[in-house]
């Protein structure tokens, strides 16, 4: 196996050979000061970072030693980094934790120590990196294509299941993008009638004019134009599934005539004067609400009722509570190997302003804001801003309110440490709350594994027992907070 990289900060050349040659496991990379940090974490992506606070041009002091640490955290949030100074320890240490550091060793440092915070640190690199591959992972569901780790959701993929099997008339209702057509070809595909085709038609995508000839085919010289006979859809489909999408956009002309098809399996050509027979199952989906529509005489309730054998209900992106960010890292990890990028996760303001818009193309919009994002970002995380979202009004509200928590800018002031704290709060209290206090919950809400989750309360202030307790047999060995837990940005 191939040596773990350590990225080592440090202007001293003696020190940096002892470095060298004590710490033979790793591959060391050295850096004498910020701007050669800056370029070997994204150039090397190092697994750990040992950093010295006294860096030119500010050798003496520690002011370019935290800058440098602030520039890392932001370019390689998941980097451990290990603050190593010998000028005002306890200061130091507690201002280096806050920013963000891993861990602090004073100077002169004990090599036999600090090897073993830096495997400590790479143990936990490793483990937030397989959390994040498990986060992104589709959960188990019955459904193909179908990723979802919600109740309600997971409810309609074993209604699809159990329905599969039969050949009664389904009837899809959801919003536009939550799925509906990967529902309606897992239920042929995971029926009897897999073998044959499926065959789908968007009822509102076809002008009237053509859609009665789609639908049904025509003969040769039906109509101007007809110079031979063409074969319909649902001719095409005989022996498999016909998948009328948008059927609340069929107009009454032609609803009359579907309706005689659904009764007998029967119909007639455009143009034609013998009955063709096939055996076909019929699966339809709207938007639309039909009941309604058939109750003022805009659809008809006769066709409504040979349609909705069963009625599956499918719940919008924005009721499925941890599913938006679960797709979303989903199609972040999905994307950015198809395209060939490296994006680790989403920033705070993006998780923000995920968790709090409200998702009106439902599913189809999350993937082509993810996609174009993917394509869009500068660096690892992917922001708010490539997803072409804005963070909530909270967020900012918080960023430019009065007082830190932990410590650290100025009352009332703007820098990206107050905004980046506010945010990283409103994000735990909202996760806390849609959790209903379950730390794992909340954990994979954020994305983050619950001994990270736990030093992120602890930064803030938020003692766990506020936010409920959680369900026995739920946590294990892990859940204790490490006194070294990591702050990392959510």
């Amino acid at each position: 196996m191939s040596k773990p990289k350590l990225l080592v900060i440090e202007d001293d050349a003696a020190l940096c050979a002892q470095y060298r040659w004590s710490f033979a496991g790793w591959r060391v990379v050295i850096a004498n000061d910020r701007a050669e940090a800056e370029a070997a974490a994204t150039r090397e992506e190092p697994a750990v970072a040992l950093l010295d606070l006294g860096l030119p041009p500010d050798a003496e002091g520690v002011s370019e030693g935290f800058a440098t640490l602030e520039r890392l955290r932001r370019i390689a949030p998941m980097l451990p980094v290990i603050v190593s100074s010998g000028q005002d320890q306890r200061e130091n240490a507690l201002r280096a934790i806050a920013l963000g550091a891993y861990d602090f060793c004073p100077k002169p440092a004990d090599l036999a120590v600090l090897r073993t915070v830096l495997d400590r640190a790479l143990r936990l690199r490793e483990l937030e990196e397989e959390n994040l591959r498990l986060a992104a992972a589709p959960r188990p569901s019955p459904v193909r294509d179908i990723v979802t780790g919600d109740d309600g959701m997971l409810k309609v993929c074993r209604t699809v299941e159990r329905l599969a099997s039969v050949s009664v008339p389904v009837l899809l209702l959801g919003d536009s993008g939550t799925g509906k057509e990967a529902l309606a070809r897992a239920l042929h595909e995971m029926g009897p009638r897999a073998k044959k085709e499926f065959v789908a038609i968007n009822c509102a995508a076809i002008p009237e004019t053509l859609l009665e000839s789609e639908l049904f085919g025509h003969e040769k010289g039906a109509f101007t134009g007809a110079v031979r006979q063409v074969i319909g859809r649902i001719e095409a489909a005989n022996g498999g599934t016909l998948f009328l999408d948008e059927i609340g956009d069929l107009p009454p002309s032609l609803q009359a005539k579907l309706l005689r098809f659904l009764q007998d399996q029967t119909f007639e050509r455009v143009g034609g004067r013998s009955a063709i027979r096939v055996d076909v199952r019929v699966v339809s989906a709207t938007n639309q609400p039909l009941e309604a529509q058939a109750g003022e005489g805009r659809f008809r309730g006769d066709l409504l009722y040979r349609l909705n054998g069963v009625t599956v209900r499918i719940p919008p992106l924005r009721e499925r509570g941890e599913d938006v960010m679960l797709l979303g890292r989903w199609f972040l990890a999905r994307e950015s190997m198809s395209l060939g990028r490296k994006n680790r996760g989403f920033d705070a303001g993006a998780i923000a302003a995920m968790t709090t818009h409200a998702w009106p193309g439902n599913v189809r919009e999350l993937q082509n804001r993810v996609r174009r994002a993917v394509l869009m970002a500068d660096g690892p995380l992917v922001t708010a801003e490539d997803l072409e979202l804005t963070p909530p009004a909270a967020a900012v509200r918080h960023a430019e309110g009065k007082g830190v928590a932990a410590g650290g800018a100025d009352e009332g002031g703007l820098d990206l440490r107050t905004a980046r704290l506010r945010v990283e709060r409103d994000l735990l209290e909202r996760a806390l709350g849609q959790a209903k206090g379950s730390i794992s919950a909340a954990a994979r809400l954020l994305g983050v594994s619950r001994p990270t989750l736990y030093g992120l309360l602890e930064t803030h202030g938020m003692a766990t027992h506020r936010h409920g307790t959680e369900t026995p047999g739920e946590h294990g060995p892990d859940d204790a907070p490490p006194h070294d837990a990591t702050l990392d940005a959510v």
